[in-house]
């Protein structure tokens, strides 16, 4: 499955220093001018998770292969990128292609690093990739209306959907909203998301302080977010300078140095798992003595496409679900206590995974 995040926002807002530091390389540029990220870099992480690491000590695997998500380090958008400001066009190209989006706001100050619009103002900064995103899609939307207008008077069903969606984005859009506010029914979903408009996407925002604010935030922060408060939208509050550092270190030495900056664990990992949750994913497991293994599904996923996810096979076949609830698997000290204590149930084809099931899949090809 690749679900993946694009991480967008004005030049010099560090951007591919968040990236490097995810991805643990040095594969994306850092560099104090705009514009020095052309192609997107995409680096694959994985999704930290302490449940897998009890799971795999109780079963005593040899081998422990977390889950993954992927993430899109996406060139610097500037005033009129929509109009192809700054190779605009190109960026917000690349910006249609991923599932959600990691607005990083700079909320620090340096004199060293220069600001594409002179001062620190991350509302201001906000505003301005948000106007582009909505200009991008006002224009692709508008382009669309009228061939779909045409096809829905011959009585075209997609068509007439397509264009009432189309007719209510256009009217959020023009008052300064993105299209992710729109309510669509259980119908509507698939057709709606056939639009690929870039502002109906999921949105994560993410401030970027500096080092000393790391644990508590500043007064950027504080006013970024408000605004992620008032949009209901989830964020994290990091110092990518120090999670660049904290990348680089053993185990050992990054718990000395989160310690010493108050810090219980890296903001990297609130990224990723509030990336996780923005795509609506959940996780679950295959345990055993070789391996203890995490998989990524959709939230309503039934227990044949879980099986699915492992192996096409696994789901063309499936014949029912071997399932043990984490905390009872936990509790009864593995799968042989689960089974003495009646905790492992046999689920069928209609069985709705939970975060945290711990699956052997019966099937048959």
């Amino acid at each position: 499955m690749g679900f993946n995040c694009g991480i967008v926002g004005l030049p010099n807002v560090g951007k591919s220093t968040l990236f490097n530091a995810l991805t643990a390389t040095a594969a994306a540029q850092a560099a104090n001018y705009p514009f020095c990220t052309i192609e997107p870099n995409v680096g694959r992480v994985a999704v930290p998770d302490p449940r897998l690491l009890k799971l795999a000590e109780i079963a005593g695997s040899q081998k422990i292969i977390p889950t993954q998500m992927e993430f899109v380090d996406i060139a610097g958008l500037v005033r009129g990128a929509s109009k192809g400001e700054g190779l605009g066009n190109q960026f917000l190209a690349h910006i249609r292609e991923v599932d959600a989006i990691i607005h990083l706001l700079r909320c620090f100050e340096d004199d060293d690093i220069t600001h594409v619009e002179g001062d620190i103002d991350p509302l201001r900064d906000a505003e301005i990739i948000e106007t582009e995103l909505m200009i991008a899609d006002l224009e692709s939307l508008e382009r669309r209306v009228q061939s779909l207008s045409k096809k829905a008077k011959t009585g075209d069903k997609e068509s007439k959907i397509l264009l009432e969606l189309s007719e209510k984005a256009l009217k959020l859009l023009s008052d300064g909203k993105p299209a992710r506010l729109i309510s669509v029914t259980d119908e509507e979903k698939p057709y709606f998301k056939l639009l690929n408009l870039i502002t109906a996407k999921p949105i994560l925002y993410v401030f970027n302080v500096d080092e000393g604010s790391a644990a508590t935030g500043n007064k950027f922060s504080a006013i970024a977010m408000e605004k992620a408060k008032t949009e209901k939208a989830p964020f994290v509050v990091i110092s990518a300078a120090i999670e660049s550092e904290i990348s680089q270190l053993s185990e050992d030495d990054k718990k000395e140095f989160l310690a010493s900056l108050n810090l219980g664990e890296p903001g990297l990992d609130k990224v990723i798992r509030e990336g996780h949750n923005l795509l609506n994913l959940m996780t679950f497991f295959t345990i055993g003595p070789k391996e203890a293994r995490a998989w990524t599904i959709t939230k309503g996923a039934k227990a044949p496409q879980a099986a699915g996810v492992i192996h096409t096979d696994f789901e063309r076949g499936f014949i029912s679900a071997e399932t043990i609830a984490y905390q009872d698997y936990i509790d009864t000290k593995g799968e042989t206590g689960a089974k003495e204590q009646g905790k492992m149930r046999l689920e069928g084809r209609d069985y709705i995974a939970k975060d945290g099931d711990v699956f052997h899949f019966r099937f048959n090809v």
